[in-house]
């Protein structure tokens, strides 16, 4: 069997690609620098929002919530990261909330704060706690640096050879398994990040949404909600790389008593 070949990219060892999840502590593979995640990203961001309708917060109050709901999530996320030791971690941050037009049930949030949430989700939220749940599990991706991982991981499985971060926001390929890393064009939960990754983000996201003044408790009305629309089309845990419907409503609930120990409902 071919050796895939390793990826270099300027600044980033092997020694440095050995991160940590921010209060998780687990180990993970990042082998490219956050400042050139955060660099692609706007990039794509920006070129997303131009072929896409966004919705104006000023002319809906959808779009006016998505905006509420992300603003509280990231200033509660961080202030805890602050206090945590984790600050850093938000370096580059600049948070960007858009609400677009497209029946798909997604939502995404990129490297640097750039959220996206789709107006296919709203009629499953249904309700601006369950939204919260969503935009929570989405920034706990963003700030766990899953897309970073599962991109490093793509391009030493592919055999990419990238020599600098410049080269790397130039390559094709690179930038198709960026898209691909964050979701972007697929259902929600589908077809970006791993099992692990998807319930890791399920129990910060309900950190995130309790910090923020939204009641952990809704996540399971939601995913319940969510399985019901998919209509039992996700194969077998087994077949997937992600948790089905039953363990991810059943690890949530695991984790709720967790999760409640840092909910204050705003007044």
């Amino acid at each position: 069997m071919k050796k895939a070949s390793l990826v270099f990219i300027a600044g980033a060892s092997l020694l440095a690609a050995c991160a940590r999840v921010p209060i998780t502590g687990r180990k993970q593979l990042n082998l490219i620098p956050e400042a050139t995640m955060q660099s692609m990203a706007l990039t794509e961001y920006k070129s997303f929002l131009s072929t896409n309708k966004t919705v104006a917060a000023s002319a809906s109050k959808d779009a006016e919530m998505v905006q509420r709901v992300g603003k509280r999530i990231a200033a509660a996320v961080t202030t805890y990261l602050t206090q945590q030791g984790h600050g850093n971690e938000l370096a580059g941050y600049q948070w960007e909330f858009n609400l677009v037009q497209d029946n798909q049930v997604n939502a995404w949030c990129m490297p640097g704060g750039k959220v996206v949430v789709y107006t296919g989700l709203l009629p499953v939220t249904k309700n601006e706690t369950a939204l919260a749940c969503v935009m929570g599990h989405e920034i706990a991706h963003a700030i766990a640096r899953h897309g970073n991982e599962r991109m490093s991981q793509s391009m030493v499985a592919q055999g990419i050879q990238v020599a600098g971060s410049v080269a790397l926001s130039k390559n094709a390929q690179a930038q198709n398994i960026f898209l691909q890393a964050f979701n972007i064009g697929g259902p929600l939960g589908l077809n970006a990040y791993s099992r692990q990754n998807e319930l890791e983000a399920d129990g910060l996201g309900l950190v995130f949404m309790a910090l923020a003044g939204y009641n952990p408790n809704e996540a399971v009305g939601f995913w319940e909600r969510m399985a019901a629309a998919s209509g039992g089309s996700k194969p077998p845990e087994i077949l997937s790389t992600h948790p089905s419907d039953e363990r991810r409503i059943s690890e949530i609930k695991r984790l709720l008593p967790q999760a409640m120990k840092y909910y204050k409902p705003q007044s």
